[in-house]
């Protein structure tokens, strides 16, 4: 009985100093290039005409996202607008902007990108 005794406290011992290993692993790596949040800025003076159209606060790459989807604030096609698609997030109450699941950033209601699909 001994032996199963010493192998069961041999492999408890492991499991712990495997899993506090790799938790100090975890905690290592998750310090190393860390990508720096984007914090939204409020908009400068000269920017505060349509907070739908104020991207301050958005990272260059979603702005690159909006650019390759063709996103426009005005739809050339009434029937297709960002408000009418089924990848509209609206806007949330007393906001003038909605969203979008492809992209971040604000969208205006009228707008529209290459990816309109309709709601269904």
């Amino acid at each position: 009985m001994e032996n199963g005794n010493s192998r069961r406290v041999f492999l408890q011992k492991c499991l712990i100093l495997c899993s506090g290993a790799s938790g100090i692993g975890m905690m290592v790596s998750g310090c190393a290039g860390t990508k720096k949040a984007v914090v939204a800025k409020k908009p400068s003076p000269e920017k505060q005409g349509n907070p739908c159209e104020d991207l301050s606060g958005v990272d260059p790459v979603d702005i690159e996202k909006r650019k390759a989807l063709g996103y426009v604030t005005l739809s050339p096609i009434p029937d297709k607008q960002c408000d009418s698609c089924k990848l509209w997030i609206p806007q949330k109450e007393g906001k003038d902007c909605g969203g979008c699941l492809l992209f971040a950033g604000p969208v205006l209601p009228e707008g529209h990108c290459t990816y309109w699909a309709p709601k269904v």
